[in-house]
């Protein structure tokens, strides 16, 4: 059963209005598997396809002039704002990882940033809107929508999902351009919280409803 099906869904509107591609945390840090600190999650991100699959669905956006957004992790290279009160923490402490200026926090070339991009990074927090300038980014593109897209469903875009709502924005979860640290935390998430914030979609349905 896909997480889709686990729960009743919203349909979405059509087309989607006011939009942005919100992709999180893909990043070579994350992804790649000899450097992410999830190899779990960078395992499940290449079974499922997300960085091909969400690389479409980037270029389907600008085709039609609409912004793409990357949130990204960029730690400052003296650990300045990182402090070790969760586990995440505590781990990005010790592994020194997604530091300014390293190959952990470069984006992978599929996916962009191309010219058009905007690209929100932050150096402390757990969420894409905590401390960065995210929020007044998409407000002056007139965005209302978010579609959401990257990693991980364990934390980061559960978090996004909630902030985002808490702010008003209607948000679309790009289903097979997301996963987790596992297949069955995936679901999980996705049929228990996710569902409940979002409206659970394909890339491919998203791409149908957006505007020509």
């Amino acid at each position: 059963m896909s997480p889709q099906s686990s729960q009743p869904s919203r349909a979405l509107p059509r087309p989607i209005s006011s939009a942005a591609l919100v992709i999180s945390e893909c990043q070579h840090g994350i992804l790649e598997p000899g450097r992410s600190v999830s190899p779990g999650l960078a395992h499940e991100v290449a079974r499922r396809g997300v960085v091909p699959r969400t690389a479409q669905l980037a270029q389907a956006f600008r085709a039609r002039g609409l912004p793409v957004f990357h949130c990204v992790i960029e730690h400052r290279q003296d650990q300045k704002g990182m402090l070790p009160n969760s586990y995440l923490g505590t781990m990005a402490l010790r592994s020194r990882g997604m530091s300014t200026g390293s190959i952990d926090v470069e984006i992978p070339h599929e996916l962009g940033p191309e010219p058009s991009d905007i690209v929100s990074s932050r150096a402390t927090g757990l969420t894409a809107f905590y401390g960065t300038n995210l929020d007044a980014m998409l407000r002056l593109q007139k965005v209302a929508t978010l579609v959401l897209a990257g990693v991980s469903t364990n934390i980061a875009l559960p978090g996004l999902a909630l902030e985002a709502v808490n702010r008003g924005y209607d948000v679309i979860l790009a289903e097979d351009c997301t996963a987790g640290s596992s297949d069955e935390v995936h679901t999980f998430m996705v049929a228990n919280l996710l569902t409940v914030l979002t409206r659970v979609s394909s890339a491919a349905d998203v791409i149908d409803r957006l505007p020509n």
